[in-house]
């Protein structure tokens, strides 16, 4: 059985706009990512730590393998990414991970 892929996204957003964009977030980006038909859920998890200067999230996508992850990034991520840079530039920084999910519990 393959192992379902976690790809997730860790943002610093600037004070200044992190209410904007936690709504073009919510409203536009996450739905557009999980429209490509690539990711079973998502989730959008505030860090709790103290940051200056900004505010972490942490966006996580589930696939269902590897392949679907990488079906996405080169399908439909340069094109997503580009619009979420053109929006907030220099208004944030971020890294990306992918882990490897033995089990998750509710989840086919």
């Amino acid at each position: 059985m393959p192992m379902h892929i976690l790809y997730n996204v860790t943002v610093n957003i600037d004070l200044e706009v992190e209410e904007n964009w936690l709504l073009w977030m919510r409203d536009t980006h996450i739905p557009d990512v999980m429209s490509t038909g690539h990711f079973l859920d998502a989730r959008l998890c505030k860090v709790l730590a103290e940051d200056v200067g900004g505010t972490t999230y942490s966006i996580q996508y589930l696939a269902k393998d590897m392949m679907a992850y990488k079906l996405y990034i080169h399908q439909d991520a340069p094109r997503l990414q580009k619009d979420h840079t053109e929006r907030f530039d220099g208004k944030f920084v971020a890294f990306r991970t992918v882990l490897e999910v033995d089990s998750i519990h509710g989840t086919r």
